[in-house]
């Protein structure tokens, strides 16, 4: 790929897709196939052009979705209509896992061999059988491949899979009308557009979403993955399996709307306050105090300032902020506005995962509901407050859940971490003030609102406020979201989720978290109680393993997983990953003085990632494995 422009040409079809974001091409410079006398004369419209940078993520996704991958001519044809350097692009294209620049077959099937899935009983069985019917991993066969997948955020529904066949129609829309029974579009180009979860995955229900994933059956109700629900008590999950998400009436019906009468009637100072009052903690895993960066945010003088909610959730073993999303849509509307008016914004982005199909569709819907009965738009709720959202889909790169990363994978750049100072409240996204969240940190705001500060700071710990969600996975009877008071302990946590006989570990916070044992079930799930015992909350991931799951398969996943996920941006990452998953491999297949020398080995490098790694992949990547080495006594 070059800086220039070749002559690979895109198809029909291509044209089509980027037009349809873009519109059509305003003159030949921008990819008109007749060039006009103007043309000959002058060029223009390249500022303008270069302004829509941000539009370089949407537009990949317009082609990878419409055709199923990206050719040369497609990214040239973008990059034109973009002003886009193509050898810049291709280093975007390239960057993200759920886009190929290579010819595929027009359905792809991602089948989790992420840490729930890959400790689900009969995982190792479904990989073979989807192989023994779909071929090998990667190998297209009937119009169709498969390929091993991270975590798809479905760990309570685990063993998972994902089939994605691209075609006509919007992502976000594509199941808004029964598909043809050739899943074909009727437009004699191509099929719709279709997707289709199948968890629990079988190799049968794998076979059929590859071959119809418009024929799939439907997903089961969000408030499945929540056994609490309908439980009066819950602050956060309240209306998950109670209402309908589809329903803004329902929502309002149920409380929905209070909170930002409250916050209008607080003023953007007294929202700030009752927010820092709270004490409420980002809930990502940083902990870091969202009134503090809200206030920091609308201090700034620099203009416009943005709101972000951080949907990237690719932590293996997290899926509360998708059942948040697919199951309270509005809440997550209803609380961005909320900060956008706090901070000083009147623009906020929704940064949700590719692999999210069905949250896409439920917020499509949810604004455009809230869009048409001025909830959002030029005067929200006739306060004379404009603020409106936009959705950006991720494409599969966990580096993206790193704030930074975020805001470049936004704005069209690779989603690699920027240095920091200066801070995202200061020079955020598009070099603005930026307040980024996640979605459980976000709708915590409603609560806080609707009950007072006071009452809510109540709830947990002094260190610790408010209710808090956890993602419990693995052997436990009764897997979901849990939503607990900070301060509840992990053995009472694990009691709700009925955990099975013969535990031998729990991972709590994910990949990038630490190993506890079974005889450690009295700590306190609050922040400064996990520190204290040496591991850490990070995003709520609880994930039980029982004597079944081999311990050494799930610490090389792990390290697998890094490995791939690695930006590559800094050394100590980029090396220390892949030396990590080596030692790995070759302690699986020695034993004594060999073995330890390549345990000290781990800890040298696991060290130096911690130490000089610019961002947290680099620097949390040996937390899990130094935690199964010195406290469950790995290859001892």
């Amino acid at each position: 790929m070059d800086l220039r422009f070749g002559d690979s040409k895109p198809t029909d079809e291509e044209k089509a897709a980027v037009d349809d974001l873009l519109g059509p091409p305003a003159s030949a410079w921008e990819g008109a196939d007749d060039r006009s006398t103007a043309d000959l004369r002058w060029a223009t419209g390249g500022r303008d052009a270069r302004e829509r940078r941000d539009l370089l993520l949407p537009g990949l996704h317009a082609v990878n979705d419409r055709v199923g991958w990206i050719s040369e001519g497609a990214l040239a044809y973008l990059c034109r209509r973009l002003t886009v350097p193509p050898a810049e692009a291709y280093g975007v294209a390239t960057f993200y896992a759920m886009f190929s620049m290579r010819p595929r077959p027009s359905t792809v099937v991602h089948v989790c061999t992420d840490l729930a899935c890959a400790a689900a009983p009969g995982a190792g069985e479904l990989q073979a059988d989807v192989e023994s019917r779909l071929g090998p991993a990667g190998e297209a066969r009937d119009g169709a491949v498969w390929q091993a997948s991270p975590c798809l955020g479905l760990c309570e529904r685990a063993p998972a899979a994902l089939a994605i066949r691209a075609g006509t129609g919007c992502p976000a829309k594509a199941d808004a009308a029964p598909a043809a029974d050739d899943g074909g579009s009727g437009d004699g180009r191509s099929p719709a557009y279709a997707t289709a979860v199948v968890a629990p995955a079988t190799a049968e229900g794998v076979a059929a979403a590859a071959r119809a994933p418009q024929s799939a059956p439907a997903e089961p109700d969000a408030g499945l993955a929540v056994p609490q629900a309908g439980d009066p008590a819950l602050k956060l999950l309240s209306r998950i399996g109670v209402v309908d998400p589809a329903s803004l009436d329902d929502y309002r019906a149920h409380g929905g709307y209070r909170a930002l009468r409250r916050a209008f009637a607080l003023g953007p100072a007294g929202v700030l306050r009752e927010v820092t009052d709270s004490g409420l903690l980002g809930r990502g895993g940083a902990a870091f105090p969202t009134g503090r960066k809200w206030q920091a945010t609308a201090a700034q003088p620099d203009q416009p300032h943005y709101v972000v909610c951080n949907a990237d959730e690719s932590e293996p073993g997290t899926f509360k902020d998708r059942v948040l999303m697919e199951g309270d849509p509005y809440a997550l509307i209803e609380s961005m506005t909320i900060a956008g008016y706090a901070t000083g914004a009147h623009l906020g982005y929704i940064y949700l995962r590719g692999e999210y199909p069905r949250a896409l569709r439920r917020l499509e819907h949810a604004i455009e509901q809230a869009r048409a009965r001025g909830l959002l738009g030029s005067d929200v709720l006739g306060h004379g407050y404009a603020f409106d959202l936009e959705i950006r889909r991720g494409a599969g790169a966990y580096i993206c859940g790193e704030e930074t990363a975020l805001f470049n994978s936004l704005e069209g750049y690779r989603g690699e971490p920027r240095s920091k100072p200066p801070f995202p409240v200061e020079k955020g996204l598009f070099g603005k003030p930026t307040a980024a969240n996640n979605v459980e940190t976000l709708v915590n705001v409603l609560p806080i609102l609707e009950m007072g500060a006071e009452a809510y700071a109540a709830i947990g710990t002094g260190d610790s406020t408010g209710p808090k969600l956890f993602c419990v996975s693995g052997s436990v009877e009764r897997p979901g979201i849990y939503e607990l008071p900070f301060g509840a302990t992990l053995g009472e946590l694990l009691s709700l989720a009925e955990v099975r006989e013969g535990l031998r570990a729990v991972l709590l916070g994910g990949a990038a978290g630490g190993f506890v044992r079974p005889d450690e079930l009295d700590i306190p799930l609050t922040f400064e109680g996990t520190k204290a015992a040496g591991t850490t909350l990070g995003s709520g991931v609880v994930l039980a393993l029982d004597t079944t799951v081999p311990l050494p398969k799930i610490l090389l996943r792990i390290a697998e997983f890094f490995r791939d996920e690695s930006c590559g941006q800094c050394v100590p990452c980029r090396v220390g990953t892949v030396r990590q998953e080596e030692a790995l491999h070759r302690i699986a297949e020695r034993t004594g003085a060999a073995a330890a020398d390549d345990i000290a080995l781990l800890r040298e490098v696991g060290e130096a990632m911690r130490d000089a790694s610019i961002c947290g992949l680099g620097q949390t990547a040996w937390n899990a494995v130094e935690s199964a080495i010195d406290r469950l006594g790995a290859y001892a």
